[in-house]
């Protein structure tokens, strides 16, 4: 593929679109699905931009602006020259601001083929007056074998997690003596590891929705989008759509889904394996898709995480305050040609639905808490588990509940959350008993939403717990051969980067907290009065000064405490503006996610308000509350049969390729 520069593609745009303005303009297509080079730029060469299994379906599109006062009569799409017999819809109502009038979408539903090559799309659409445009585009099948060896695999993603993530958590959960670590982690035991690029289709910089639906579609996304390209409606459920792993593996093979999560479950990563959607807040509609899709055409049998709220009837008479979140406005009715063409259920506006009562009546036995999990995973065929209104509370905070200090669990309303180990042990004794095989999602979520706060012991603390999960996934693959496993990430979180360790005592430290501006000295001679006495210059060790910070473990696995004497350092490369008193913070930051009818009364709002009267401001480069994603490369690792295929440094859409790869064409 050529350079392409941004700023004359917009240019192109803006002059496209002016030009629609005038009597004298053709008909144009200004965007046309899959998304391609040759369409945007003209240029074929490689990479593609869109990429597919044989047979693996998804959606043609274009969008057709006319000539003033003339309406678009009829649009077909041709697949290298060969006219595609499907029906094709054609939209007028529902566009985005700033389109003319008479503008179309045009959509062909569900397309697919068998055969691997390049392809060449070409939309043409006819004007009222017979004047006819067209624009080609192209995509790639990609050829996979026959009779692939893997039934079962399980891809686990730490929300965030780079290469910094894991390195402090084998720091803090591992130790380290003498420059060599003690023992390593479990994800560090994985014998094949590669590096994996995480653009988004419309920046350097992905948000979940992309970072996960790579490798649950193989294709790129904007963000906040998953499941789906980008189009020109209003709409948030009528994108046009490609096939997700889960419904592949589904329809060619009859495997078994399964979703895990310490977040809500309708948030972006988890929902990137069980819905389509260009909005990733629209939580009614992605937890109705879980069952009223999920259930149909991809054999979900088991989600675990947070998101309660999306569950209860949103009826103020009969259920006052009881914590629902369901409204209209993120609800769905599907257009009746994605219906018709994915063979769907339309939906419904239906805030007051109980899904949770629906859920049950499809099979699913329903855990409310850790307990109820344990007593009902191994009888189950079918489990939903909902331990949270909205996000579960983090590894540190379930920690310290069992250690007996639930203040932070009890506050939020909900002392019994299981582990995330717990959660994918569970998981995998219900899929395992699909004989066809599964597809399981696991994330560590709060390792970002932590990273996000720069809340730095409980995003370690909620690595450690992801880590624990990964031993769980790879004791299954050892004993049961025909089992992929992968570790990665969706996209690196703030910049983290272990800077050193303090050169003082934890007492010290606490006594230096909260004693008004300093003036140190740095090291070019002069005072620096915004740095609170001996926080920063005399304390940061690095280099030697950093020496090797020891944890102890309690026997839970977790470390007895994270307040230790000369302690690991964190900082953030895309941070936002934070106090900072390296002090274990002793409630997280308010998470705006959860129902008012939880109480958060005392928790900080942001970065900067935590410890404002005890730490020394750390001016930010970003003007965000906290800190931002990053372009970072991630790491990946593979486990069990097929893990060879993985190493390198490759496009995050390639990990579904090679998933792909494994399981072969059955």
């Amino acid at each position: 593929m050529k350079l392409h520069h941004t700023h004359t593609l917009l240019a192109t745009g803006i002059a496209t679109l002016c030009a629609f303005a005038t009597a004298e303009a053709a008909p144009v297509i200004s965007r046309l699905t899959p998304p391609s080079a040759l369409f945007t730029f003209g240029d074929a060469a490689p990479p593609l931009i869109s990429r597919f299994l044989p047979d693996q379906r998804f959606d043609l599109q274009c969008t057709v602006q006319p000539d003033a006062g003339k309406t678009i009569t009829a649009v077909e799409f041709l697949v290298n020259g060969k006219a595609v017999d499907q029906s094709v819809a054609l939209t007028t109502a529902g566009l985005l601001p700033g389109f003319p009038a008479g503008s179309t979408v045009a959509t062909l539903r569900a397309f697919s083929t068998k055969k691997g090559g390049t392809y060449t799309l070409t939309a043409r659409a006819i004007q009222s007056d017979g004047t006819s445009v067209e624009a080609k585009g192209n995509f790639e099948v990609v050829q996979i074998p026959g009779g692939g060896t893997v039934d079962n695999v399980i891809i686990l993603i730490g929300d965030g997690m780079g290469a910094a993530h894991r390195t402090a958590a084998r720091i803090m959960s591992r130790g380290i003596q003498m420059g060599k670590a003690t023992e390593p982690l479990h994800m560090d035991t994985f014998p094949v590891t590669g590096m994996v690029q995480t653009a988004s289709l419309n920046s350097i910089i992905t948000d979940s929705s992309p970072g996960a639906a790579c490798y649950s579609t193989g294709n790129k996304s904007n963000n906040n989008q998953h499941g789906v390209f980008p189009d020109d409606t209003t709409a948030l459920f009528d994108n046009p759509r490609v096939e997700l792993i889960s419904e592949y593996m589904a329809r060619k093979n009859d495997a078994a889904l399964g979703i895990v999560t310490t977040s809500d479950v309708f948030d972006a990563t988890p929902a990137s394996f069980g819905s389509h959607t260009q909005s990733r807040a629209a939580g009614t509609g992605i937890c109705d898709q879980f069952l009223d899709e999920g259930g149909a055409t991809m054999n979900l049998s088991v989600l675990l995480g947070g998101g309660r709220k999306w569950f209860l009837p949103n009826d103020p008479v009969k259920f006052p305050n009881n914590g629902s979140a369901r409204t209209t406005s993120t609800d769905y009715v599907l257009p009746a040609d994605l219906v018709a063409g994915w063979g769907v259920a339309p939906g419904a506006i239906d805030p007051a639905r109980d899904l949770l009562g629906d859920f049950q009546a499809a099979g699913f036995q329903y855990a409310p808490d850790k307990s109820t999990l344990t007593a009902t995973a191994a009888g189950a065929t079918k489990l939903l588990g909902l331990f949270a209104l909205s996000n579960m509370n983090v590894a540190k905070d379930k920690i310290d509940g069992r250690r007996g200090n639930p203040a932070v669990v009890a506050q939020y309303g909900f002392p019994d959350q299981p582990m995330l180990d717990e959660m994918t042990d569970a998981a995998i004794t219900v899929l395992a008993k699909n004989k066809k095989g599964f597809v399981l999602m696991v994330e560590g979520a709060s390792i970002d939403k932590q990273a996000h706060n720069m809340d730095t012991e409980r995003w370690i603390l909620d690595t450690i717990e992801f880590d624990r999960a990964v031993g769980v996934a790879q004791a299954f693959a050892s004993k049961n051969k025909n089992t992929l496993v992968i570790i990665t990430a969706d996209h690196e979180c703030a910049g983290a980067a272990i800077i050193g360790a303090s050169t003082k005592t934890n007492a010290v430290l606490q006594s230096r907290a909260g004693t008004g501006p300093g003036t140190d000295v740095n090291r070019n001679g002069r005072l620096d009065p915004g740095d609170t006495p001996g926080l920063r210059l005399d304390l940061v060790g690095t280099y030697e000064s950093a020496g090797f910070p020891q944890y102890m473990n309690a026997k839970d696995g977790y470390p007895e405490t994270t307040e230790i004497d000369n302690r690991m350092l964190i900082g953030y490369g895309a941070n936002a503006d934070r106090n900072e008193d390296w002090q274990v913070n002793a409630k997280p930051l308010t998470d705006s996610q959860q129902p008012l009818i939880v109480n958060q009364a005392g928790n900080p709002r942001s970065p900067v308000e935590r410890d404002a009267g005890t730490g020394f401001l750390i001016t930010g480069q970003i003007p965000d509350g906290v800190a931002a994603h990053t372009a970072s490369d991630i790491p990946l690792s593979a486990f069990g049969r097929g893990a060879e295929g993985f190493t390198g440094t490759y496009d995050n859409t390639e990990v579904f390729f090679k998933i792909m790869r494994t399981v072969g064409s059955k």
